[in-house]
């Protein structure tokens, strides 16, 4: 069925809702400019919400002497941290010494310019552990007897994206999900763009006039750069793919491990959800279907592997609770080994009448910096003196005593989630805490009016109640119980099989 046709004129169209999309979309909605973002599914449907969920310099970068990107990304974990302090914490990571593998000298060297490349005020620094005198120790084999710890920091990869994206919208950005750029042409020195949306009703067609677009679509910038411009030759991107595990969690504490493999690749052992460990990331060269990611036998047997050759408790296939994988489109630069590639990004403007910028590689915590760069390539075709901003203005959440990105809104943060425990003392702690760390500042929003259990609406699935998905369906842009339960929420984690058709269910028969 064909709905009605709508069009927009803008400055900017971005294609792509993933990490970097939206933070271009904020970034220039905020200076002023008309963004119109369309995005074929949800946001952070793909790649963005399939990562390690860490906000870091890229330790084993230093390997390959990427010290430009390292710094970089140091540089940008602190300043995340006090743009969204409820969504990014820090975390402090174990990595035992493995005989056989890099040696104690080296991986203190490279901790030591891990520390240094950039300046710390919020995250502890390298120290030596004896695991016989380290509470980290209790879960490892016997065989491990010392080890180093250090910082990096936590992250919801996917409401990253959805905050970036939030913001964006309040700039005065029109975001659409569901919808495909199906054409891309040049008309009167401008881009005429014919875009799909699925709707409730049917088929949307939407046309955008826009000055200039960006391609931000990752694993897909090849295919679109070629729908922009079919005779150009596309751009070479190794597809890497990298895939998570979740099982029941195998430690009791905070910390997080990082271990080496003797293939030289490391992967990370993560508390997750409570009650959950996190391990990952593989590194495959894929070439399958985009749409469809699905982690293999393979992987599975890679990480299961690994973890036991390091804890106490073994995990097999069968432990396996949930999996995710995710492709990472990283720019060819040569080297054969997958590992190895570099995860920088690259711009690359084109100014053959009017002007398109394609987005290849990038990492999450470099997202912000992206934009930045994004907008100094961008900026000078509208004329205007449009100056950087997006370091110094919290995400919507972020602004937890203070509406300044400061070291206050971390530290401060749980004395607010106490307040918060108090005021909403009929909620379980475990919600209250859930939601504290998704909304931020914002949770006095999603429960505006609601004084008791009762005025949240009916409870849809056990902690989660109309209110709540409401404030998700009309203000982060959520469709689904999919978007719901596994990227504006992990509750998809925490509940029955049959939770997602409860909840579609509910949204169809609450849909206006």
């Amino acid at each position: 069925m064909q709905a009605d046709s709508v069009q927009y004129q803008c400055d900017l169209l971005i294609v792509g809702g993933g990490i970097n999309g939206v933070g271009i979309a904020r970034d220039a909605a905020g200076r002023g400019l008309s963004v119109v973002l369309c995005e074929k599914d949800d946001l952070a449907a793909h790649t963005s919400s399939a990562s390690s969920k860490l906000i870091h310099g890229g330790l084993r970068y230093l390997e390959y002497y990427e010290f430009s990107l390292v710094r970089k990304a140091l540089l940008e974990r602190e300043d995340l941290l006090r743009l969204a302090p409820h969504l990014i914490s820090p975390l402090r990571f174990v990595m035992p010494l493995s005989p056989g593998l890099r040696p104690a000298w080296l991986l203190r060297l490279g901790l030591f310019v891990y520390d240094h490349l950039a300046p710390r005020q919020l995250l502890a620094g390298t120290e030596n552990v004896q695991f016989s005198q380290h509470f980290s120790g209790k879960c490892l084999k016997s065989y491990l007897k010392k080890g180093f710890l250090y910082s990096d920091a936590w992250v919801d990869d996917a409401r990253l994206v959805i905050l970036n994206a939030l913001d964006a919208a309040e700039r005065g950005a029109n975001i659409l999900t569901h919808t495909r750029c199906d054409r891309l042409v040049q008309n009167d020195g401008r881009w005429l763009a014919h875009l799909s949306q699925k709707t409730p009703e049917g088929v949307r067609t939407i046309e955008v006039n826009a000055a200039c677009v960006v391609n931000a679509t990752g694993a897909w910038a090849a295919q679109v750069q070629q729908l922009s411009d079919p005779g150009m030759q596309a751009k070479k991107l190794r597809l890497i793919k990298g895939s998570h595990i979740v099982v029941k969690k195998l430690f009791e504490h905070s910390y997080a491990y990082i271990f080496q493999h003797p293939d030289g690749r490391i992967v990370f052992a993560i508390p997750y959800e409570t009650e959950f460990t996190l391990i990952g990331t593989t590194d495959f060269e894929y070439k399958g279907n985009l749409d469809n990611l699905q982690i293999s036998t393979q992987e599975i047997a890679y990480l299961c592997e690994l973890s036991n050759q390091y804890f106490q408790q073994q995990i097999a296939a069968t432990d396996v609770i949930h999996s995710y994988s995710g492709v990472r489109p990283l720019v060819d630069d040569g080297h054969v080994d997958a590992k190895s590639i570099t995860r920088d990004y690259k711009l690359e403007y084109v100014q053959n009448g009017a002007p398109i910028l394609h987005v290849f590689g990038g990492k999450i915590t470099t997202y912000r910096r992206l934009a930045e760069d994004a907008m100094s390539q961008i900026a000078p075709y509208f004329n205007q003196a449009l100056s950087t901003w997006t370091k110094s203005a919290c995400l919507p959440g972020g602004d937890i005593v203070s509406k300044q990105p400061n070291n206050e809104n971390l530290i401060q943060l749980p004395q607010f989630l106490a307040r918060c425990q108090q005021q909403y003392h009929w909620l379980p702690a475990a919600t209250v805490l859930r939601m504290v760390h998704a909304y931020g500042s914002r949770i006095h929003v999603v429960l505006a009016d609601c004084f008791n259990e009762a005025g949240m609406g009916e409870q849809i699935l056990p902690g989660l109640y109309a209110c709540e998905v409401k404030y998700l369906l009309t203000v982060e842009f959520a469709n689904s119980a999919q978007d719901i339960l596994w990227r504006r929420s992990k509750l998809g984690l925490h509940l029955t099989k049959d939770a997602e058709k409860v909840l579609d269910d509910w949204i169809v028969s609450h849909r206006s």
